[in-house]
């Protein structure tokens, strides 16, 4: 869906993931699984971050997310991963016993785009510009 502001319009959504320290099955009841989600909703809220799917696996997170081009990829991964490890360490301290290092997710995560055009598609219209829109003139 197009999305307006002020001073820009945008389409699009990325594909996030990210997993727990070590993998360690963390979110292992209904309740937990529910709380994560509430945490992660809450940060997209106050972060003008639109999430549209969600889910909580037992030792990842899965996300389809939208943000305003103004915001980079690394501050949104930032404000999730950080904030909700702060709270869920605030509602679950136990969870710290489990995790070396008191960490609760992986520093790594993997995000990629979605869109509603293929690259290829894109390449030929950004190709064809000069020849279709430069008022019959010749490409340079």
């Amino acid at each position: 869906m197009i999305k307006y502001e002020r001073t820009n319009v945008y389409d699009f959504n990325f594909h996030l993931v990210w997993v727990t320290k070590y993998r360690k099955p963390v979110f292992t009841s209904i309740e937990k699984v529910d709380v994560m989600k509430e945490i992660l909703t809450n940060i997209a809220e106050k972060n003008e971050i639109e999430l549209s799917h969600l889910e909580v696996m037992p030792d990842q997170v899965h996300m389809l997310v939208s943000f305003p081009p103004k915001v980079t990829p690394a501050s949104v991964v930032k404000s999730f991963k950080g904030g909700s490890a702060k709270r869920w360490f605030s509602d679950f301290p136990e969870t710290k016993q489990q995790l070396w290092g008191g960490h609760l997710w992986s520093p790594s995560y993997f995000m990629s785009t979605l869109g509603n055009v293929s690259k290829k598609i894109v390449a030929q219209y950004i190709d064809s510009q000069l020849d279709k829109y430069n008022g019959g003139r010749p490409r340079r």
